[in-house]
């Protein structure tokens, strides 16, 4: 049949956004990250992370809530605003306690979990290996689903070169069997592809 499968690419990692504007914070998130199958990014504040979102795809992003200037509350808001981020999944990171209300704050800006520090490294490791795992998923089912489309795209294309040389034939004439066999190399050269 076809000349294997040119349809499928090689699977890439995942990105992980980390938004803190303490630099200690951000090295020991990527510590923490270390040896899974990940790509780290640091920024150091929501500026930045709204940069980096406009043009690269993230499996999920690590948010300090307290920043200065733009925290990380209004940077969920605008990540959760724009088509293309909306549905990146937030996990807050703040180092505040004592108020229940920024919890709430966190989630109701989006926010898939919130995380007071200090937290136990390895939770913060299997809740992001979660959404990794999914964001992988959704990369596997994404070139699935072009393969399939691209495959549908060629039987629509063989059966309107088979209906062509039937009716080729059907005409009876003299030069239809040439015309015939010039079709279906036409459906040779699409089933080589």
């Amino acid at each position: 049949m076809g000349k294997g499968n040119a349809y499928m690419t090689a699977p890439r990692r995942a990105r992980v956004l980390m938004v803190d504007d303490r630099r200690e914070n951000l090295v020991a998130l990527e510590a923490i990250l270390q040896g899974m199958p990940v790509d780290p990014i640091a920024v150091g504040s929501g500026e930045e992370a709204l940069k980096r979102l406009l043009s690269e795809d993230f499996a999920v992003i690590l948010l300090d809530a307290q920043m200065p200037g733009m925290d990380g509350f209004e940077t969920a808001g605008h990540i959760k605003q724009r088509e293309r981020t909306r549905h990146v999944p937030i996990i807050f990171l703040t180092a505040v306690d004592r108020d229940a209300h920024l919890a709430f704050r966190g989630y109701a800006a989006g926010a898939v979990d919130y995380i007071t520090k200090p937290f136990d490294p390895w939770v913060l490791r299997a809740k992001v290996s979660v959404f990794v795992e999914l964001w992988l998923k959704n990369q596997q089912l994404a070139e699935q689903t072009a393969t399939a489309k691209a495959r549908e795209a060629e039987q629509r294309s063989l059966v309107s070169i088979m209906d062509r040389a039937a009716d080729v034939l059907r005409g009876n004439d003299g030069s239809a069997a040439s015309e015939a066999l010039a079709i279906l190399g036409e459906a040779d050269e699409v089933l080589d592809r």
